[in-house]
């Protein structure tokens, strides 16, 4: 069900509020190229907004909570204007579905995210109806059968690219099985397909997107294709200047994958490969299907593949039945991994999984065992920026800071870098002395000669 171009509805503004990770990111540009196709606007003013969409992540703790906290402050900022429709959507909405609508009745549309091809459809019927709706089947492969036949426009100078969903591994702490389905990969020729278009507007980086994206693999005929082959078909593209990749789960770091790691000039020397404990038995606990020993064998791999390679990694701390020995265990790992990034938190349940019932640990104590992870941590973290000093990098440019005659860009590492720059060097690669450094940035000038022109 389209919009004909002489409706009411043209021209109407439409607002997304995006929490949670990348590929939520990505959802929501899809979603706004989705409901142009019914005549709404983008806008970043949400005040001027007659549709309202929260996209939701269920991975922290509280995710729900916040959704209720958000949807309040719409509630208060349209109490003496017209109500908007305003759409639930994403992971959160998936997990609580038609329960959303009866707690809070100011939501009109709660959908999941496989169920976004049916977002055109849900708001015009509610529009016509006033019918409250609730859209949150997994139909994976319908919903990129849709997708894919819609134009990816978003020009930023690093794009996202979704390239598989959902997952089969079955972590007990992790609600993704539940929220995003069985692990589906897209095809090989529409991603290519979809980033030479991102490229044709302006991207210069491109990070490959899934919960478990290095499991990708699509069958076509008697071809069978891995994200190796994504990667070194991407290699291929002279506009394209750098390749990530996220999230990653160190069983599907194949030998085929690591090769990339010598071959590609453009594949970045980064790597976030999530181990979430240093102990044994408490990976046992997870359900990870692998050891230390193994998560090192793949370290050492990656590292005799290319050398410059850095880690970052996901924690969690105090998940049930953790011992200080296998905290003990987990500070060891840390220290013997530099991770020049990473991500810890306290264990917190979400609901229907295996470990939503399991007894936590005692506040007090999880409190001192994160504080003691992240201050080692971020030491590196501080370490790694302090010896950048005085050092040049190479910053992939993404935007000029608003008001002021400084820069903002990447390295490789994913580094935040805040320079002083020329004119006219967005979506270039350039070279930038760094002048100093605190925990998340590094800050610098950049010296091109005329003559010299960046990458």
């Amino acid at each position: 069900m389209e919009l004909k171009k002489n409706s009411k509805l043209m021209s109407k503004k439409v607002f997304i509020k995006t929490f949670g990770c990348q590929m939520n990111e990505y959802d929501s540009n899809r979603i706004y190229e989705s409901v142009s196709k019914i005549g709404y606007e983008k806008t970043e003013t949400f005040d001027e907004a007659n549709c309202y969409i929260i996209n939701t992540c269920h991975i922290r703790d509280k995710a729900k909570e916040k959704v209720y906290h958000e949807i309040g402050r719409v509630k208060k900022n349209f109490k003496l204007k017209e109500k908007p429709v305003v759409i639930v959507a994403g992971c959160v909405a998936q997990a609580e579905n038609n329960e959303m609508i009866k707690r809070e009745p100011y939501i009109d549309i709660v959908i999941g995210p496989q169920s976004y091809h049916k977002i055109n459809g849900s708001i015009l019927s509610y529009i016509k109806n006033k019918e409250k709706e609730e859209q949150t089947d997994f139909d994976t492969i319908s919903k990129f059968d849709y997708f894919d036949k819609i134009r990816n426009n978003n020009s930023k100078v690093s794009a996202f690219l979704t390239i598989q969903e959902g997952c089969d591994k079955f972590c007990k702490f992790c609600v993704v099985p539940y929220t995003r389905g069985p692990e589906y990969s897209r095809s090989f020729h529409i991603i290519i397909k979809e980033a030479k278009q991102l490229i044709k507007n302006g991207s210069k980086e491109i990070t490959l997107l899934g919960q478990n994206v290095n499991a990708y693999c699509y069958k076509e005929k008697n071809k069978i294709f891995r994200l190796s082959d994504l990667i070194m078909a991407l290699e291929d593209i002279t506009e394209l200047k750098r390749i990530r990749y996220t999230t990653s789960h160190p069983l599907d770091m194949t030998d085929d994958l690591i090769k990339c790691y010598e071959k590609s000039k453009k594949l970045v020397p980064f790597i976030h490969l999530p181990i979430q404990s240093g102990s044994n038995r408490v990976l046992k606990l997870m359900n990870r299907k692998h050891t230390v020993e193994y998560y090192l064998s793949v370290y050492e791999k990656l590292k005799k593949a290319n050398s410059k390679i850095e880690f970052s990694s996901d924690f969690i701390i105090a998940y049930p039945g953790e011992t200080e020995k296998d905290f003990d265990d987990t500070m060891k790992l840390v220290k013997k991994i530099n991770f020049i990034n990473s991500y810890s938190f306290i264990f917190s349940p979400r609901p229907g999984t295996a470990a939503s019932h399991l007894k936590l640990i005692d506040n007090k104590i999880a409190i001192k065992r994160l504080k003691l992870i992240q201050d080692e941590l971020f030491n590196h973290q501080n370490l790694k920026n302090r010896i950048t000093e005085n050092t040049t990098v190479n910053v992939l440019v993404e935007n000029k800071i608003r008001n002021q005659n400084k820069f903002f860009g990447r390295t490789e590492y994913m580094t935040a870098v805040i320079f002083d720059g020329e004119k006219d060097i967005e979506g270039k690669i350039v070279p930038v002395l760094i002048t100093s450094s605190n925990q998340n940035n590094l800050f610098g000038e950049i010296k091109l000669k005329k003559n010299i022109k960046a990458a």
